[in-house]
């Protein structure tokens, strides 16, 4: 089983959970939604056996920042959680 890492955050009314090995998202009115959503997507794409086309490596830290602060008027205070998760 591989670990994953998850980073959380609000938007509007959703949650979004990004995931930092592959960039892969998942959304859902909860965390554990979103990342139950992202650990579908993970699931799904690990099971399609032709896939070494696909560009799948780690985010950078513009990329997370991005992720971030994509709502954000101005920089923010807010606190963010990073979550390690099997999927």
């Amino acid at each position: 089983m591989i670990i994953n890492t998850f980073v959380f955050r609000k938007s509007d009314r959703m949650w979004v959970a990004l995931c930092l090995e592959n960039g892969f998202v998942g959304q859902g009115a909860t965390k554990a939604a979103a990342a139950a959503r992202l650990k579908e997507a993970i699931a799904s794409f690990d099971d399609v056996a032709c896939h070494e086309d696909v560009y799948q490596a780690p985010i950078s830290l513009r990329e997370l920042h991005e992720f971030l602060t994509l709502d954000a008027a101005r920089p923010t205070a807010a606190s963010y959680e990073l979550r390690a998760v099997y999927a």
